[in-house]
This record gives C-alpha cells, sequence and structure tokens, in this order.
C-alpha cells in the first residue's frame, strides 16, 4: 500500500472457528489521495502442526480465491498472500472480510436458524443456485488447472482414495478392520465421472457466508479439487451433514434441491454414484479424525477440539460398516 498513511488497525478479533488455520478479523483504516478509508478484512494464517495441512496449502487458497474474482462464485477478495513465516509465525495471506453470519449446523440453535430460513424460501434457492454457480464455472477459463486435472474414467476417484489413505498412513493409529474393508471395497467399486467441473469438496452450512437469507460467500477452501461434481452433490445428500435435521444440510429439502440443482447446471443426478461418494466421505471423515486425534495424541497440536475427535472415529466406522451391509 505504497500511497497509504496513517494506517492503524483495530477491532482484531481471534475467531474461534477453523480447524486447520487461524483467523483473525480487523478493521484498517488509513489515509489516501486525501480520503479515508476504512475496510474489514481477515488473516488466515498456517499457525504449522494442523489439521490437513497436507492438503490446504494457503497459497494454493490464495490462487484459487484470485481466480475467482472475475466469475460469478460469490467469495472474498483476496489483497496479499505472505509465505515468510519471520512476520506472524507463518505464511498467512490477507482477504476481504464479508459481512454476514455463518450459524453453527451442529449446535441446536443452528439448526433452528437454518429451518426458520428454509421456511422463508430464499435461502434453499440460494443454496443451489450457489453450488450449481461452481460446477458451471468454465475453470479452464477461470485458469484453475493448476489444481491438477483427472485423467478419464476413474482416475478423479482413485485420486481422493489415494490421498485419504495417505493421511490414514501418516496417522499414529491402530489398524482398524472395518476401515481396511472400505478401503477395499472403495477401490473396487470406483465409479467413473461423467464430467468434470470446479468442486469445492465440503460444500455445506457451515462453510458459506449468510446474509439477508442468501450466500454472500462460499468460504474454507482447502479441499477444492477439479473433479466429478457429483462429489459434491453427495455431500450435500450426506447424513454426515445434518445430524438429525429433515433438511439437507440443514436448510434445503431433497426434493428441492434435486430438481433445481438438475435445472440449473442441465446434469443428471446419478444417486448410486452419488451413494457411492457418501460411502468415500465416511472414509474421509474417519481420515480427519484419525489425523486429528493424533496430532494431538503425538503432542503435535494443543487444541482440545482435536483431542474430542477420536469419539468420532468409531463413529463413523460403524455408519461405514451398515453402509456396506455388516
Amino acid at each position: 500500500m505504497p500511497d497509504a498513511r496513517d494506517i492503524t488497525l483495530s477491532e482484531l478479533t481471534h475467531l474461534a472457528g477453523g480447524w486447520s488455520h487461524e483467523i483473525y478479523v480487523f478493521k484498517a483504516r488509513w489515509r489516501e489521495n486525501g480520503d479515508t478509508i476504512e475496510r474489514g478484512m481477515c488473516l488466515r494464517k498456517d499457525p504449522g502442526a494442523a489439521l490437513l495441512r497436507e492438503f490446504s496449502d494457503l497459497k494454493i487458497q490464495y490462487r484459487v480465491l484470485k481466480a475467482l474474482e472475475a466469475t460469478d462464485v460469490p467469495t472474498p477478495r483476496v489483497y496479499w498472500y505472505e509465505d515468510d513465516p519471520a512476520l506472524l509465525g507463518g505464511p498467512f495471506f490477507i482477504m476481504e472480510k464479508i459481512e454476514g453470519e455463518v450459524p453453527n449446523p451442529w449446535s441446536r440453535a443452528g439448526k433452528q436458524i437454518y429451518a426458520d430460513a428454509a421456511r422463508r424460501g430464499k435461502l434453499p434457492l440460494s443454496f443451489v443456485e450457489t453450488l450449481a454457480k461452481l460446477h458451471n464455472l468454465d475453470w479452464r477459463a477461470a485458469g484453475l488447472e493448476f489444481l491438477g486435472v483427472p485423467g478419464a474414467g476413474r482416475d478423479f476417484v482413485l485420486r481422493e482414495i489415494a490421498k485419504w489413505e495417505a493421511l490414514i498412513a501418516e496417522s499414529n493409529h491402530k489398524p482398524e478392520p472395518v476401515l481396511t474393508e472400505l478401503l477395499m471395497w472403495l477401490k473396487a467399486n470406483a465409479p467413473a465421472a461423467q464430467r468434470l467441473a470446479f468442486v469445492h469438496g465440503a460444500y455445506r452450512t457451515g462453510n458459506l457466508i449468510i446474509r439477508d437469507d442468501a450466500i454472500a460467500a462460499v468460504i474454507d477452501w482447502e479441499l477444492q479439487v477439479i473433479g466429478d461434481p457429483m462429489y459434491d452433490v453427495a455431500y450435500v445428500l450426506s447424513d454426515l451433514n445434518r445430524e438429525g435435521s429433515p433438511l439437507l444440510s440443514c436448510v434445503v429439502e431433497r426434493e428441492f434441491f434435486l430438481e433445481h440443482y438438475q435445472r440449473l447446471t442441465g446434469l443428471e443426478i446419478d444417486l448410486d454414484v452419488c451413494r457411492y461418494y457418501e460411502i468415500l466421505y465416511m472414509m474421509r471423515s474417519t481420515a480427519f479424525w484419525i489425523s486429528a486425534s493424533s496430532l494431538f495424541a503425538d503432542g503435535r497440536n494443543k487444541d482440545l477440539r482435536l483431542a474430542r475427535t477420536t469419539y468420532s472415529v468409531p463413529v463413523v466406522l460403524d455408519m461405514a460398516a451398515k453402509a456396506l451391509g455388516f
């Protein structure tokens, strides 16, 4: 900011959310060309040994958000990326702070907020429209090929399996027979992608900023890939993301979602393929929690939330066992 003068920061707040990165919001105020400018900003920092650190490089996230600025996908504008750890103790980038709310979909209060919004009707449609924008995006024109482009057929699925299997292998955890069979089943039954799209990888309430009953921004760009759009669709359909709510992702009725997604994208939802991806998500969730609990057990991360994830491993594996017909 070479033209800025009298820069001050205020209202610096460390947000409790975020498992893989530290997140801070603040106000920046300065004078430039005779004008006083005030802007809300958000800083995302790599704290070191954090959950999914291997898959959530901040420079990649910055490049993704930069590429999306010229598209109709609602995302924060990014300002700067810095990889020198000498400044703040780790790489970080600074982006626009989007005004809005991110109700916790796992809490009773959050579920009620989404249920009330669902009855008003605007948010469910915005939820589907935003996902359709992601999947309709010309990702080559947007310059997103650097994420890696899978080959034809089953290549995307097999890449995903290998990625999460590697995370499991790196974790300090005893063998899980159900997990072993789950991985074998996933490899043997991997479907071919009907087409390649830009996929968020964790599209759900909790990763969306809501303002005036609409999606103001899609956030948490950590798991995005070029891959099968049914991967995102299955994530929306999954029971993992609603915990007892009758609404998909706590906000949209199933038939409404299926009808409007297909109309907006021109894609036919293959429920058998989505069911496969739901089971893959069970494996992926298991990998999450095994990695998280290992980080805490090994003393590499002192976040008590990671310690609690030990409980989630048998819960998700039980779901997978039932899905496989145990």
